[in-house]
């Protein structure tokens, strides 16, 4: 038993999460519904790398904090929230372009019975003012990743302060080693949570196949098949950009699959978040720059959502037989864009903003009803894209910094070109 787990153990992770993906897949189809049977472990593995995320978000970026000068860190934070945005835009851009090209839902209409309730959006002055937590155990309790983003960055900067301080540079000197011996436990915490991680893929692929079924692939594969090429052409454009960065990107994507393929079966952002900041810390990336920019993308940063809110629009368009003009579709841009912003990285979310951009347009929100019925397939590839623009933004951001004096040896690796 010993040598069996041993052998486990020691095999490529990746591996292990493709054997289990296609299983997952084969007992979804073979057993169908009855596949739910296996929920209950998949939930154990989202509720696994939840475990993780604030300690992992609160140490590193306290320790990240502390590896720069302030001024370093601010301007990092400026580039990171102009390339979420631009990222976040151009996605919306290329789903619009490729979903015209092959213009789904054509040729369908609405039966009249869908109905659907729209959701509530916390709107972006909300979404502002919850980067200041009311207390900072309501910021934890209820999973406010900006909030513990600032959280993070006030104490972090307050060790900074101390240890730069001439009568508290030890208390200062010893918070931080602390913290760093906090991060490192949990860092370590993860390695064992990364065994269990085929098993919970096995079970959440059985689930949402079999749930799903054939048929519902086929009644929409026209809309997924769009949405699969949009995703697949901003890859595409992600390896253009790393490509004139001089990144690697096989040695990129050799690091960053496992929170890719993680993603894209948990649908959650936020809890792949613990294997985006191991895969950061693998290329060879800052703890500086990834410590707030992972953690910031996972909340604001949706290149996935946001090409599907084009293609959704698109195809709503189609079905109500009221194809989008030029400024319709610079208002999904702007609109799309605006609404990525603060939507929570949890399954489901990509629906909220769909509705959204439909009120605002003026398309048929019940046209969101026949896209609920595929939420889970298109949202796979939506939360993986999701991830893979983080890790890209990260990459990109950490070569225009290289040469700066906070990078030293961190930014070198072998992720380069």
């Amino acid at each position: 038993m010993k040598r069996l787990w041993n052998r486990y153990a020691s095999a490529s992770l990746i591996l292990k999460i493709t054997i289990a993906l296609i299983l997952g897949v084969a007992a979804g189809l073979l057993m169908g519904e009855q596949a739910a049977v296996f929920a209950p472990l998949g939930d154990l593995l989202i509720r696994l790398l939840t475990f993780l995320i604030i300690p992992l978000i609160l140490f590193t970026l306290i320790v990240g904090v502390n590896q720069t000068t302030i001024g370093n860190l601010g301007r990092m934070g400026g580039k990171v929230f102009i390339y979420y945005t631009l990222s976040s835009a151009a996605a919306i851009m290329v789903g619009l372009a490729v979903a015209s090209l092959f213009q789904p839902g054509q040729g369908m209409s609405l039966g009249g019975n869908e109905t659907f309730d729209v959701p509530d959006n916390p709107g972006i002055v909300s979404v502002l003012l919850n980067i200041v937590p009311s207390n900072i155990a309501s910021a934890f309790t209820e999973m406010n990743l900006l909030g513990i983003i600032f959280t993070a960055l006030t104490f972090g900067i307050a060790i900074s302060v101390l240890r730069s301080s001439s009568k508290m540079n030890e208390l200062g000197d010893h918070l931080l080693k602390t913290v760093t011996a906090l991060n490192e436990a949990a860092l370590i915490i993860l390695k064992g949570i990364l065994q269990y991680v085929p098993v919970g893929v096995f079970a959440i692929m059985a689930k949402t196949v079999g749930s799903q079924g054939v048929h519902t692939l086929v009644e929409l594969g026209g809309m997924i098949g769009v949405l699969y090429a949009a995703l697949l052409a901003q890859i595409v454009l992600y390896t253009v950009a790393m490509l004139l960065f001089k990144i690697n990107p096989l040695t990129f994507f050799k690091h960053a699959r496992t929170p890719i393929v993680t993603a894209f079966v948990t649908q959650s952002s936020a809890g792949t978040l613990p294997l985006s900041l191991k895969a950061a810390k693998d290329l060879k990336l800052p703890r500086s720059l990834y410590g707030f920019s992972l953690p910031l993308g996972a909340t604001i940063n949706m290149d996935g959502a946001a090409i599907r809110i084009a293609v959704s629009a698109v195809f709503a368009a189609n079905i109500a037989n009221t194809p989008l003009s030029l400024t319709d579709m610079l208002m999904v841009v702007l609109v799309g864009t605006l609404a990525s912003i603060g939507t929570a990285g949890v399954p489901g979310a990509g629906i909220v903003m769909i509705a959204t951009v439909f009120v605002q347009l003026g398309l048929p929100v019940e046209a969101v009803a026949l896209l609920t019925s595929i939420d889970a397939l298109i949202g796979m590839g939506a939360t993986a894209l999701n991830v893979t623009g983080d890790l890209v933004g990260t990459a990109l951001i950490s070569k225009t910094e290289e040469h700066k004096e906070h990078i030293k040896d961190e930014g070198e690796g072998e992720w380069q070109a």
